[in-house]
This record gives structure tokens, sequence and C-alpha cells, in this order.
């Protein structure tokens, strides 16, 4: 089963930078000439690298640290 998932949470530039580091992490993706990002889900890990992708754009840089540091302290 493959599931499309439209990405509306990011700036329209970056979304071409998440649609190239998903596409390198081999998950289907087109941008939109509407600016949409589109994001075709094919397996559970992909919407956990997707979170990922846009975490990494959206985040402030203090919540990235605490995010870091969280992952550290899990055991």
């Amino acid at each position: 089963m493959t599931l499309t998932a439209p990405v509306g949470s990011i700036s329209r530039c970056d979304r071409w930078l998440a649609c190239q580091r998903l596409q390198d992490l081999n998950i289907p993706c087109q941008c939109q000439s509407d600016g949409c990002l589109q994001v075709e889900i094919i397996h559970p890990i992909a919407i956990l690298q997707l979170r990922s992708v846009v975490q990494q754009i959206t985040a402030s840089r203090p919540e990235l640290i605490d995010w870091l540091e969280r992952c550290w302290k899990t055991p």
C-alpha cells in the first residue's frame, strides 16, 4: 500500500531542500508547480524520516539541541 502525503508546514523555498534530502533517503517525492511537496510513503520508516527532515528544517536551534539531549539520555 502506498500513501501520498502533502507537506505544507515548511516554507516554499525549504520544500526544495526537503525534497532533495528525502530523495537522498530513497523516499519518492516531488515539488509540484504550485510549491506543494508531495511525499510518497511506501513503508513505515519513511514516516519517521519525513518527520525528521521536516523537523530539521522547521525547528529552532534550541529545540534541536533539546531534542538531541533527550536522545542521549534515552536508555
